[in-house]
């Protein structure tokens, strides 16, 4: 029997993605990576630090690796912008969110739609990463997908998954959306809701066409 091995490059392409990201070993490229040290945000900016977000790629992930927050159980944001030269990350968006939690000790757990961490039509951030703990070993990590941003005719449309640890507590978030808006998204910027990015990187990638 013929031993199959596989490299880094393959192995980055076996997950959850869109059926473009596993068609072909190398599908996944690599764009940018951006580590956080107590920073208010994390901004990907097409052009900008060699960044790409334009029509090259028709989907764009990014990966979030351990995200510590400066201030205990509060959320990782994203937000959009269509603004080329001074970036005012205001876009309007419409989101839903959903989660399950599951604690340590198995008294509680949960399943639940959470209609007070939703947008409608608002151009605030919107939730990704819920309620991330700053204990010395509370961390989110997950992913984001965004979907032919430079699209000049149709909505935006944005799906997230994220694993989040709080003091003895695990959580499992699903969150997805749309910007409302038919220019171009050329910029996505990551923040707390309140405080800093403690620690964590954040990875963008492009995704080939099928």
């Amino acid at each position: 029997m013929a031993l199959v091995k596989y490299n880094d490059r393959s192995l980055r392409n076996l997950t959850t993605a869109p059926a473009a990201a596993t068609s072909s070993p190398g599908a996944l490229q690599h764009i940018k990576t951006l580590t956080a040290s107590s920073d208010s945000t994390l901004s990907f900016v097409n052009g900008a630090s060699d960044v790409v977000l334009d029509s090259t790629y028709p989907i764009y992930k990014f990966k979030f690796i351990s995200i510590h927050a400066q201030t205990n159980a509060k959320s990782l944001m994203v937000n959009f912008s269509d603004d080329t030269s001074s970036h005012s990350y205001d876009l309007t968006k419409t989101t839903t969110l959903f989660y399950a939690y599951h604690t340590e000790s198995g008294s509680s757990t949960s399943l639940a739609y959470l209609t007070g961490e939703d947008l409608a039509q608002s151009t605030a951030a919107a939730e990704v990463i819920r309620e991330i703990g700053n204990s010395n070993d509370d961390s989110g990590s997950g992913e984001m997908y965004l979907f032919n941003p430079s699209s000049t005719t149709f909505v935006k449309h944005f799906i997230a998954r994220a694993s989040v640890t709080q003091p003895s507590l695990a959580e499992d978030v699903y969150s997805a959306g749309y910007v409302n808006t038919t220019a171009a998204v050329t910029a996505v910027q990551f923040s707390m809701a309140s405080g800093n990015i403690d620690a964590g990187t954040i990875e963008l990638y492009g995704i080939k066409d099928a």
